[in-house]
C-alpha cells in the first residue's frame, strides 16, 4: 500500500473522481481522505491552479495524482504523449510517486515514466519512443532531456512541483525556470511545499494564475497525548558512529528502533555494519521494489527485526505506532526535518527516545533546533565499556530477579548444594551470574570510544561567506579542507556553461546526499573544485564518474592540491 496517503472510497466517489479510480483505491483498501486531500482535489478537478502547504506524509501525492489522472484522459486508439509532468528533488521521490501515480491509474491505462539521474539514459529514450502518459522527474535530468530534444511537453495540460522547497535547497532554480518556461502557456499548474518562504511564493506568482491556496496545519495532538520524548545528542568523531551506535543500543535495549542516514550508501553500509555486530537491522530506501520495502515495513511491524535503518524519503508517510527509539546517524539538515523524524516515536503518551550522534562541527545545527522547537536536548557523553558493562550487570541481575519470583528452581538446589559442601554460596552465586551474564552478551565490547567535549556556544556568529561564488578567475577555494572536509576536482567548468547549482544539482542526486553537506565551489574555465565531507568522498567520486554535467561526461578525482 502507498505509504504516502491513505485516501478514502466513499469519500473521494463523493469528489466526483472517475470510478475507475474510486475502484482502484477500494482494491488498495483506503478508507478516509486526508486534508490535504479533501482540500486539493476539489479546485485540481476544476482545472484550478493550486498552491499547497502541508508536511510530508499528509497525503500529497494522491492530493494532486487522482485530480491529474482523471483529467488526462486519453480516447481510445488515440497516440500517447506526455499529459503530465511531475517535478520531485530526488530519485527516491520519483521513484515513489511514480509507483504511486501507477497503482492509482492501473485501471485507465495510463503508463508513467521516473526519469532521474544514475538511470541509464538509454532505458529512458526508449520508453520515452514507445510513448507516456505521465513523466515524473527531477529537474537536472528533465533539464538534460529537454537540451537533448528527447522530451517533448508539447502536450503537456498539468505540470506538478512536489516538494518545492527542497528543489530549491539543492539548487534547482534555474532548472525549473527552464522547464516551466518550455511548457505551454496553457496548462494547469499546481506546487506543493511544506514551508512557503519568499522565494517559492515568487514562483508561484510568476508561473500559477489565479491560484487556490491550501494550506493544511501540522496536526494536532489531543490533550493529555502529547509526546514524550527524551532528546540526547552524543558528540562523536564520524569514523566512531558505529560503533557508538551499537554502544548506545546496547544501554538503551529498544523494543523497536529507526535509524536514519542521509543517503543510500549509508544506510546499505550501516545495515551491514549492525548485521555484524548481530543486531536485526533491515534496510529501507528507494533501491527497493515495492514489494521488497512492503515485506521490510511487514517484518519491523511484527517485531521480526527491531532496527529499521533509513532515509527521510523512503521513510516517508510511515505510521508505525510502537517506535521506543528513533536515532539520528547524522544531525538532521533542517530543524523541521529533525521535529518530523521524532515525532516517530513518543506517540499517544507514550515515551519515547530520540538519539543524535553529532560531530564536533555540528554543535551549532544541534543549536539551532533547540530555538525552533524550544525544547532542550541533553548532550552526553558516549557510554564507556565500563557503563556498558554495568548496563549487561543490571539486565543479568533483572533476568535472575524474574526467574527466582517465577518458581521451579528445585532441579538447580541439588546441584547448587553438592557444590556448597565444597565452595562458598557467594562464590557460586558469583559464577552463575558470571555464566549467565556471558551467555546473554557474548564476547566483552572492549573497544573504547573517544570522548569528545562539545564546543562552548560561540560569542558570536562571523559573516559566512556566500556557499556558492563563481570566481573571476580559477581560483582555490577560500577555505581550506580540513580533516572532515575534502575538495574534489570535476573536469568540466565555465567553458561548458556550468554553474555552481549545476554542480550542486549533480552531487546531490547522484551521491543521494544534502545540498547543505556540499562546501565551497570554485569555477573556474576548465574544471571546478568542490568542498564534500571526507567520510562520502570516494562514494560521491564514483557516483559522478557515470553522470552527465551540462552535456559531459567528466573527469572526477580527489584534489591534488595543483
Amino acid at each position: 500500500m502507498d505509504q504516502d496517503a491513505p485516501p478514502a472510497a466513499d469519500g473521494f466517489s463523493s469528489l466526483g473522481l472517475d470510478p475507475a479510480l474510486v475502484g482502484a483505491l477500494t482494491s488498495l483498501g483506503y478508507e478516509e481522505p486526508t486534508a490535504i486531500q479533501r482540500e486539493a482535489i476539489p479546485p485540481l478537478l476544476a482545472g484550478r491552479d493550486v498552491l499547497g502547504q502541508a508536511a510530508t506524509g499528509t497525503g500529497k501525492t494522491a492530493a494532486f495524482a487522482l485530480p491529474l489522472l482523471h483529467r488526462i484522459g486519453r480516447a481510445p486508439g488515440e497516440p500517447r504523449a506526455i499529459r503530465a509532468l511531475i517535478l520531485v528533488p530526488t530519485r527516491e521521490l520519483a521513484m515513489q510517486v511514480a509507483e504511486a501515480v501507477h497503482r492509482y491509474g492501473r485501471a485507465l491505462d495510463v503508463r508513467v515514466l521516473p526519469i532521474y539521474g544514475g538511470q541509464s539514459l538509454q532505458q529512458q529514450l526508449r520508453a520515452l519512443q514507445r510513448g507516456v502518459d505521465v513523466v515524473v522527474a527531477t529537474p537536472g535530468r528533465a533539464l538534460d532531456h529537454l537540451g537533448r530534444g528527447t522530451l517533448n511537453l508539447g502536450s503537456v495540460a498539468a505540470v506538478v512541483l512536489d516538494e518545492a522547497d527542497e528543489m530549491l535547497d539543492m539548487g534547482f532554480a534555474e532548472e525549473l525556470e527552464a522547464i516551466l518556461a518550455a511548457l505551454p502557456d496553457e496548462r494547469q499548474t499546481a506546487l506543493f511545499s511544506a514551508t512557503m518562504p519568499r522565494r517559492i511564493l515568487e514562483i508561484a506568482k510568476r508561473h500559477l494564475r489565479d491560484a487556490v491556496r491550501v494550506t493544511i496545519a501540522n496536526e494536532k495532538v489531543a490533550a493529555g497525548e502529547a509526546p514524550r520524548v527524551r532528546e540526547i545528542a552524543y558528540i562523536v568523531q564520524r569514523r566512531h558512529k558505529p560503533a557508538a551506535l551499537a554502544r548506545v543500543l546496547d544501554m538503551e535495549a529498544p523494543t523497536s528502533v529507526i535509524v536514519f542516514c542521509r543517503t543510500r550508501i549509508e544506510v546499505d553500509e550501516l545495515t551491514e555494519t549492525l548485521g555484524g555486530r548481530g543486531y536485526g537491522a533491515e534496510a529501507l530506501h528507494g533501491g527497493l521494489s515495492q514489494e521488497q520495502r512492503d515485506r521490510v515495513l511487514r517484518r519491523f511491524r511484527e517485531g521480526a527485526s527491531d532496527i529499521l535503518v533509513a532515509t527521510d524519503v523512503a521513510a516517508r508517510g510511515l505510521d508505525i505506532e510502537h517506535v521506543s527509539h528513533v536515532v539520528n546517524f547524522d544531525v538532521p539538515s533542517s530543524p523541521d526535518a529533525y521535529v518530523h523524524r521524532i515525532g516517530r516515536t513518543g506517540r499517544a503518551g507514550r515515551e519515547g527516545v530520540a538519539i543524535t550522534l553529532a560531530e564536533a562541527r555540528e554543535h551549532r545545527l544541534l543549536r539551532n533546533i533547540e530555538q525552533h522547537t524550544k525544547r532542550k536536548i541533553s548532550i552526553e557523553s558516549v557510554p564507556t565499556v565500563h557503563d556498558l558493562r554495568a548496563r549487561r550487570l543490571e539486565l543479568t541481575r533483572a533476568a535472575l530477579e524474574e526467574a527466582l519470583a517465577s518458581g521451579g528452581l528445585e532441579p538447580y538446589r541439588r546441584v547448587v548444594e553438592s557444590l556448597a559442601e565444597e565452595h562458598d554460596v557467594l562464590d557460586l552465586a558469583a559464577a552463575a551470574v558470571k555464566l549467565a551474564d556471558a551467555a546473554r552478551d557474548g564476547a566483552d565490547d572492549e573497544e573504547e570510544i573517544p570522548a569528545i567535549a562539545a564546543p562552548p556556544p560561540p560569542r558570536a556568529m562571523p559573516a559566512r561567506p556566500a556557499r556558492f561564488e563563481r570566481p573571476a578567475a580559477a581560483a582555490a577555494s577560500t577555505r581550506q579542507p580540513n580533516g572532515d572536509v575534502v575538495r574534489i576536482y570535476i573536469g568540466v567548468g565555465r567553458s561548458a556553461g556550468v554553474r555552481p547549482a549545476d554542480l550542486v544539482g549533480a552531487i546531490a542526486n547522484e551521491a543521494r546526499i544534502s545540498s547543505r553537506d556540499i562546501g565551497a565551489i570554485d569555477v573556474a574555465d576548465r574544471f571546478s573544485l568542490v568542498e564534500v565531507p571526507a567520510a562520502g568522498a570516494t562514494a560521491i567520486i564514483t557516483a559522478l564518474r557515470g553522470a552527465t554535467i551540462r552535456g559531459k561526461k567528466p573527469t572526477v578525482r580527489l584534489d591534488r592540491g595543483k
